[in-house]
């Protein structure tokens, strides 16, 4: 399979909103993208759903990091977006993506609109695009790209439990500043409102103190959960 983009999606009992998602991809798949969906064992409908929706839907270990690393590798695109299953992409996405990188751009990230109806999440999505465009970090929630090539030297994400988007940002940072597309994703607001939205700011913002004091990834992936 040879694509300008490949789409990787990872995915784990997603039947509820994957095939949304997939839908929302199938005109960047007629121009040229190519999708491919990741399952980590899931019990419920999600693979049969992904099947007409993508051009590669395939199993690997459980683990986000796992699952991304072998969509990157079974996909060829010369360029590399990883895509929650929860999260919709803007219609010309792969266009701002192909501009960034002409630009000079060896990686990058979408800005992110957070769905729902608590008045908190959109000051939440500006807080979270701010925080990415200081410090260089994107989050998995952010839409991910870069050149197959940077990826593949950096030997693709780390075999973590839990914030490999944070690791693999830290590395690319060294490849320069990423392109910040204004853009935004839509992503699900619902892991906010089932547990509370403030409860959910305390619990990602102490998770990720945790890890720069240096906390195991593994331990941080049991209290996350």
């Amino acid at each position: 399979m040879r694509s300008p983009l490949c789409i990787v999606l990872p995915v784990l009992n997603e039947a509820a909103t994957l095939e949304a998602t997939l839908q929302s991809l199938a005109p960047l798949r007629l121009r040229g993208a190519a999708v491919v969906v990741v399952d980590g064992g899931s019990t419920d409908a999600t693979m049969d759903l992904a099947r007409p929706h993508a051009d590669v839907v395939m199993a690997s270990a459980r683990g986000r990091a796992a699952q991304m690393n072998a969509g990157a590798a079974l996909g060829r695109g010369d360029v590399l977006l990883f895509l929650h299953a929860d999260t919709t992409l803007p219609d010309q996405a792969d266009r701002c993506v192909t501009q960034a990188l002409a630009a000079g751009h060896a990686w990058g990230r979408f800005d992110v609109r957070i769905a729902g109806s608590h008045w908190m999440l959109p000051v939440v999505a500006t807080l979270m695009n701010r925080r990415s465009r200081w410090t260089g970090i994107a989050t998995g929630d952010q839409a991910l790209f870069m050149r197959r090539e940077v990826f593949e030297h950096l030997g693709g994400f780390a075999a973590q439990a839990l914030m490999e988007d944070i690791e693999m940002s830290k590395r690319l940072r060294d490849w320069g500043a990423p392109a910040c597309i204004r853009q935004p994703v839509r992503t699900s607001g619902r892991r906010w409102e089932q547990h509370g939205v403030w409860r959910t700011i305390f619990l990602m913002w102490r998770l990720r103190w945790r890890y720069w004091r240096g906390e195991s990834p593994d331990r941080l992936a049991q209290d996350y959960r």
